[in-house]
């Protein structure tokens, strides 16, 4: 089928099955780049790159593919890690690969970056797309720069932003909200209402689907959000809907909760998840992007399947 073969980096992290899944469905044949040989989906086919901390020949991974939909790199884990290897996998990868794109003719690259390329807050006033970008850490500094040197190429891309994605075999904080929902007992959550943008993993594979296509004006960066933004009381109340309960939230002032989290040294985890950091979607949605999925629904699902499981 013309203009349906992909190169997909990264599919065998947290999103990477499900925007595979999105790909086939929609038509594609992924082909999906691999640090070793692992099974593949039916519709899909492998090929062995190798680890980015070492420069890859992608030429042969390359050949007769259309599209690029690059979503590999070294996660956002903290201190400890060395800059250099953000900045080896996170910016030098990409831009290895996509100057091989370029000279093999790729029409579409389509980068997933991350919304700490414009900024490292978790609290204050809604994100504008066109801000200057101030990423405070390493990790969004590495992303930034690889978004940087893709606009000095010859080559047609998008980058998308996306905020904390959530969806099944989501780890880190999300999974620790799931898991307080599924506590037999009210929680003292009432009283969080700051908004806070989300992604549904099936809206990151519907962006990057459309990002594919001529409709989605390339050589931009966009902000990738559900459009609604939650509070943490919203997402708790949707959760436990899905596990059938009565939301069981007491209305306890954030301030107290803020002041606890301080003196047990988790301030900043708190802020993570109760704090406002709202990035609206504006660019994707004036394009012709349709989400899938609303977030409240996509929430319950998650709860359910996880009591399912």
């Amino acid at each position: 089928m013309a203009d349906r073969r992909v190169l997909v980096t990264g599919a065998s992290g947290f999103v990477g099955p499900h925007v595979v899944a999105a790909l086939i469905q929609a038509g594609y044949v992924p082909r999906l780049a691999q640090r070793q040989p692992q099974p593949v989906p039916t519709g899909a086919e492998a090929v062995v790159t190798g680890d980015l901390s070492a420069p890859v020949d992608w030429r042969a991974a390359l050949a007769g593919i259309d599209h690029v939909v690059h979503m590999a790199g070294l996660a956002h884990a903290g201190p400890g890690l060395d800059e250099a290897l953000y900045r080896r996998i996170n910016t030098e990868a990409t831009l290895e690969l996509a100057r091989a794109a370029e000279q093999a003719g790729v029409q579409r690259f389509v980068h997933l970056s991350s919304i700490k390329a414009l900024t490292d807050a978790f609290d204050g006033p809604p994100l504008r797309e066109d801000a200057q970008p101030a990423p405070g850490e390493v990790y969004g500094r590495s992303k930034l720069a690889a978004e940087r040197g893709l606009a000095d190429l010859d080559l047609d891309w998008v980058v998308l932003r996306p905020v904390l994605i959530y969806g099944p075999g989501v780890k880190a904080n999300m999974a620790a909200l799931l898991k307080l929902a599924r506590l037999p007992a009210p929680l003292p959550f009432g009283g969080l209402n700051a908004p806070r943008s989300l992604l549904a993993v099936e809206n990151l594979a519907s962006a990057i689907l459309f990002a594919l296509t001529p409709a989605c004006p390339s050589r931009q960066s966009y902000a990738l959000s559900d459009p609604a933004p939650i509070s943490v009381s919203g997402m708790l109340a949707a959760m436990r809907s899905g596990l059938r309960r009565r939301p069981g939230l007491l209305p306890v002032p954030e301030a107290w909760l803020r002041r606890l989290a301080r003196l047990a040294g988790r301030e900043e985890t708190f802020l993570k998840l109760a704090g406002s950091l709202v990035a609206r979607p504006e660019r994707l949605l004036s394009a012709g992007w349709q989400p899938q999925v609303e977030t409240k629904a996509a929430l319950a699902r998650l709860a359910a399947s996880s009591r399912a499981g």
